[in-house]
């Protein structure tokens, strides 16, 4: 490796000391987990049983607890009393709407070769391998992380056929006979060193089913041969997806677009002695800090910095597609959408619980009386009288809940702050509280939603690029093994995207048949009604 171990040693230390906390973090806002915390009834911090990830923020007056310190821990300020604790978590339904957009529809892809028969062979193999892997749910999952963390990373991986049948199939039909199985090949097709990345074609049997266009899959379809190859050779792709807190990219010093090795760091468990069940249940475990290095030629892992394993990478390039959720030059990762939002959410949360204390106070009118004898052992209820012979007594009520418009501009301007600091309104949630005309054309839905459209646009572009990267890598990976043999140029695919916004099916049909009259191309105007 041209790697220094100590160079790695300060990336990896910068990685677990403030990089994953920061992630961790940007996960905790999204999600707003709630921790239940077992309380004392003479503890001045329960009137609810539990706290949320968002009480990070918030003041200790409002939370009883020291600003910025965690949930988890529960550091006490002081004799400070817990308020009404109010959160609404305007981040993740923002979020969930911004995948909605992006993801919301099934994604077309096809290949871009001209030959018909072989790209209609290379487009249903793509299409079976994007099942394989998830289909629709892969695709929003890495939606929702990009979204999250601001980025994402794919590897893609070769493993072998799942029930481990072998056998060949013509080459005509691009399915050429592999060179067998290495004895000591690890299941992402990177091997031990010595060895060479090497798998048979699948064998042709029942029980595989056709993708279809939108990479699901039909039960009730009749499968050829062929088909159930294709199904094999797709089941033998995996897309891994990598979470942002284990992810640490080697960049090249004279390009930051390129990726000159990378890492992976996890914890992993220590064992336990396996004397006893007691033994196994409360005997403590050191964990151990696991790197795995990846580069274009090879791989190596270290744990706690001692070499455990190391091979070769077959394929010859680095199996990554990486994902900024939107473009940023000069940086490896992109814009986190949940990042900018997180000190709105907490001036909305720190307000809205300013506001249910004040209510809690003044909901209830108060009784001030003067002159009257025993005027605090009588209860105020409906219907009750004070008698007295003082002329001068009286009896007066003060507080009460009171209007306050200036808070409430506030809260209005803090969300629209949101709406525009994440591009997506209540509007394209669904959330219509007045009257805001017809809105049944496309037209009038783009106008209203133009800046999450615009978003969801250019998000295209980067998640786009990846899913094509991902396609390219999976059709080298099967020509490296030698079950399905493709040419550079072959490995090239188009993806048609949905409209994001709803639209009239009737309208939709009228402009298909303008468009097929002027002379445009049946497929053309089929792939974009989706069929």
């Amino acid at each position: 490796m041209a790697y220094q171990i100590a160079d790695l040693s300060k990336k990896v230390q910068k990685l677990i000391d403030q990089d994953q906390p920061r992630y961790r973090r940007l996960w905790s806002y999204y999600r707003n987990p709630m921790q239940v915390c077992a309380s004392s009834i003479g503890d001045p911090a329960s009137q609810r049983p539990y706290r949320q990830a968002q009480e990070w923020g918030m003041p200790a007056r409002i939370t009883g607890m020291r600003s910025g310190s965690d949930v988890l821990t529960q550091q006490l300020a002081g004799d400070t009393t817990r308020k009404e604790v109010v959160i609404e978590n305007d981040i993740a339904w923002r979020i969930d709407t911004m995948v909605d957009y992006l993801f919301g529809k099934p994604l077309v892809i096809e290949s871009a070769i001209e030959d018909p028969t072989r790209r209609n062979e290379i487009t249903q193999l793509l299409r079976m391998i994007l099942a394989h892997n998830g289909g629709l749910v892969f695709l929003q999952q890495l939606a929702l992380l990009g979204s999250v963390y601001g980025f994402v990373d794919v590897l893609v991986k070769l493993q072998p056929s799942a029930d481990g049948a072998m056998a060949a199939q013509p080459a005509a039909d691009g399915l050429v006979e592999g060179q067998g199985v290495v004895e000591e090949t690890r299941s992402d097709g990177l091997t031990k060193e010595g060895g060479a990345a090497g798998a048979t074609p699948a064998a042709v049997g029942e029980g595989a089913v056709p993708a279809t266009q939108d990479g699901s899959t039909d039960p009730g379809a009749d499968i050829t041969p062929h088909e159930s190859a294709l199904q094999r050779l797709a089941r033998m792709i995996r897309f891994e997806i990598v979470e942002p807190a284990r992810a640490l990219p080697i960049l090249s010093p004279e390009d930051w677009r390129v990726v000159n090795a990378y890492v992976q760091v996890w914890e992993k468990p220590g064992a336990k002695p396996q004397a006893s069940i007691w033994n196994r249940l409360f005997a403590s475990s050191n964990s151990s800090t696991v790197v795995e290095i990846i580069t274009a030629d090879s791989w190596q892992r270290f744990e706690n910095e001692k070499l455990v394993a190391q091979g070769n990478n077959s394929l010859g390039v680095l199996p990554l597609a990486h994902v900024q959720n939107v473009a940023v030059p000069f940086e490896y990762s992109g814009i986190s959408d949940v990042e900018p939002l997180i000190p709105l959410q907490d001036e909305l949360n720190t307000r809205l619980s300013d506001r249910a204390h004040r209510i809690t106070m003044q909901s209830f009118k108060m009784f001030l009386g003067k002159g009257i004898p025993n005027f605090l052992e009588m209860p105020v209820e409906p219907g009750r009288l004070w008698v007295t012979d003082n002329e001068n007594a009286s009896v007066q009520t003060f507080s009460g809940d009171e209007g306050c418009p200036s808070e409430e501009n506030h809260l209005e301007d803090v969300r629209d702050a949101m709406d525009k600091s994440s591009s997506v309104s209540p509007i394209a949630a669904g959330a219509i509280k007045g009257k805001v005309g017809r809105l049944t054309s496309a037209a009038a839905l783009r106008v209203t939603m133009q800046s999450l459209l615009a978003k969801t646009e250019r998000k295209r572009t980067t998640y786009g690029a990846a899913i094509q990267r991902m396609c390219e890598l999976a059709l080298a990976w099967l020509d490296a093994a030698g079950v399905f043999k493709t040419e550079l140029h072959e490995r090239s695919v188009e993806l048609h995207w949905p409209s994001p916004i709803p639209e009239n099916d009737l309208e939709r049909l009228q402009e298909a048949e303008t468009k097929l009259r002027i002379g445009v191309a049946k497929d053309i105007v089929l792939r974009e009604l989706g069929y």
